[in-house]
């Protein structure tokens, strides 16, 4: 009785999950398997893997895994919200466009701001 209201939500994850596994096969299989000590040298941001670990990150890195974080967590909210959009009452469909409006003023201000761009 209530697993068919969870229906497409796990049709959609099953979906998910065979795409993901398929790619990460098709891509293992595809590749060229050629190592050197490039590929085997560790990376991290940027940096030169051989110098003092102690070093200062730069904070647009910082800045551009919290914008991440909130927009991943926005489409987290943004798919119940639209599969269920039909049956809403107006406070829902109403509080949703301002939940919307707030991360788009705060998208526009670090863009504004300078957040995004590389030197």
């Amino acid at each position: 009785m209530y697993i068919s209201q969870y229906t497409s939500i796990i049709f959609y994850l099953f979906v998910c999950f065979i795409l993901s596994i398929s790619f990460f096969l098709i891509s293992f299989i595809i590749s060229i398997q050629k190592i050197d000590n490039e590929k085997l040298s560790p990376y991290e941001c940027g940096f030169d893997p051989f110098d003092d670990a102690r070093n200062r990150f730069d904070i647009r890195f910082y800045l551009v895994a919290i914008l991440f974080i909130i927009f991943d967590l926005e489409v987290s909210f943004l798919f119940p919200w639209c599969i269920n959009i039909g049956s809403l009452p107006l406070f829902g469909f109403w509080s949703m466009f301002i939940f919307l409006f707030i991360l788009t003023v705060g998208f526009v201000y670090e863009w504004k701001k300078g957040a995004l761009e590389w030197e």
